[in-house]
């Protein structure tokens, strides 16, 4: 057994022995770990803590006091981060919408027909200019914050990621049919980008702190910690490991309660029922999860498309305002595809609409928002995709019921949203608790949803194999 004095615990010594490659006595390499524990002495039995394939990783540097410090910094600056964009795109939707009772759905419901087509036309002529003007003046600049993960040193553009966030947050608030988590994911990874410049860290730790910043983005915006955070390894990094999962736990966790400062610590989606589990909704998420898995594969396939042709150049300075005001027409029969869908999601996870409004919301939701980002705005899909999964599976769930009764609507909504977003983003782990946390319920549905989740993302994973992220990749440089 090691001493004091000599590698142990740390997998610094090769190991040998009867599980080792090559029979009884034969060595293999180990695993090291970065810094390496404080005790160095290992069990009587001789075997490294490292051999355990998550407690080490190789790649991303050692979780140093510096990198701790880092850490910390990037998680407030997160949560701030996010407060402020949820602060701009809620000034923005109380100055195209008004305010007074309900959610922003019933505030653009409220509003007169021109009132709907000008604001985003209005939107579209500001936001047009204003992303070509800066695209034109930063080019170059880094602002995709997968790519600077995936592809890159984890290196972002803090002016160009600050601006591009800041029109996001304007835009969506005025109605246009993207994300909101753009933005605080962008920006928290910014906050991890300057920090590990300030205090000198490794490349490796740099694009951890980058990804862990990015998750926590997500995390403070929805108030989902262990969904955050699950997006960062999952996702982002691909290795559900304790170097990533440490990390990751407490940026999230700093973040989303940096961000209490301004955002609520309830639920996204309040006052959802407790759904019971039935056994409808159990072959219903049996049936449901393939298809759901096919839709997702093929509006992937079609963001990938828009996005690669998006409108570039000059086009770039009018096509926003082509698309948001032909959004603002089909608005005035279907103000539910405002904005990113989140009342359009909770009023089906409500179980609250008809089947044919369900039916156009489904067919119309994808379509306005590849047009939106055809246009060349930025902007994100995570709610327009989870939105899009709730109202299929209540379209679908109202005749199911017809057929055999038993579950209200919103379990079968809850079921296809999770499947959605599971196969929507290729991390299932991630949507099931990013689902969860979003809703504070189905818990009880917790195998059906599962099931849903699964079929889903297996069947996107070997029909194409995208996600809302990689497929919005740039073409690489040849």
């Amino acid at each position: 057994m090691p001493g004091p004095d000599e590698p142990g615990n740390d997998g610094g010594r090769p190991a040998s022995g009867p599980s080792a490659p090559g029979g009884r006595g034969a060595r293999r390499p180990e695993r090291v770990r970065t810094p390496a524990p404080f005790i160095r002495y290992r069990l009587p039995s001789g075997r490294g803590a490292t051999e355990q394939p998550n407690n080490t990783d190789e790649t991303l540097g050692p979780l140093s006091p510096r990198f701790w410090l880092a850490l910390l910094v990037t998680g407030v600056a997160t949560g701030l981060f996010g407060d402020l964009m949820m602060l701009v795109l809620r000034t923005f939707e109380q100055l195209a919408f008004g305010t007074g009772p309900g959610d922003y759905q019933a505030h653009v419901q409220r509003a007169s027909a021109l009132r709907r087509v000008g604001s985003l036309a209005v939107a579209g002529a500001f936001a047009g200019p204003a992303w070509y003007l800066l695209r034109r003046y930063t080019k170059g600049e880094k602002s995709e914050v997968d790519e600077a993960i995936w592809a890159g040193d984890g290196t972002l553009s803090a002016r160009r990621s600050l601006l591009s966030g800041l029109l996001s947050e304007i835009v969506v608030g005025m109605g246009a049919s993207v994300g909101r988590e753009a933005a605080p994911k962008l920006m928290g990874g910014v906050s991890g980008s300057l920090s590990a410049g300030w205090l000198r860290l490794a490349p490796g730790q740099r694009r951890l702190l980058v990804a862990c910043g990015a998750g926590a983005g997500l995390a403070a915006v929805y108030n989902v910690p262990l969904g955050g955070a699950l997006f960062t390894a999952e996702l982002l990094l691909g290795r559900v490991t304790l170097p990533v999962v440490l990390p990751a736990v407490a940026c999230s966790m700093v973040a989303t309660a940096t961000a209490w400062l301004y955002l609520p610590p309830h639920a996204t989606y309040a006052d959802l029922p407790s759904y019971g589990l039935t056994l409808p909704v159990v072959v219903f998420a049996l049936v449901v999860g393939p298809v759901t898995g096919l839709l997702s594969s093929g509006y992937i396939r079609m963001i990938g498309w828009v996005s690669h042709h998006r409108a570039r150049g000059a086009a770039a300075a009018v096509a926003p305002l082509a698309a948001f005001s032909a959004l603002g027409v089909v608005g005035i029969a279907y103000p539910a595809l405002f904005g990113n869908g989140k009342d359009m999601a909770h009023r089906a996870l409500m179980g609250q609409g008809t089947v044919l409004v369900f039916m156009a919301l489904f067919a119309l939701k994808p379509l306005v928002t590849a047009m939106c980002l055809g246009s060349g705005v930025s902007g994100g899909l995570f709610t327009p995709f989870m939105s899009t999964g709730a109202v299929f599976g209540a379209f679908v769930g109202l005749g199911w019921s017809s057929m055999w009764p038993g579950s209200p609507v919103g379990a079968y909504a809850l079921v296809a949203a999770a499947a959605m977003v599971g196969s929507s983003i290729q991390a299932p782990l991630t949507g099931l608790v990013l689902v969860l946390e979003l809703t504070h319920t189905g818990f009880a549905l917790m195998v059906p949803v599962m099931a849903a989740t699964f079929l889903a993302t297996e069947v996107a994973r070997r029909l194409d194999g995208y996600s809302i992220y990689s497929a919005r990749l740039p073409a690489a440089e040849q």
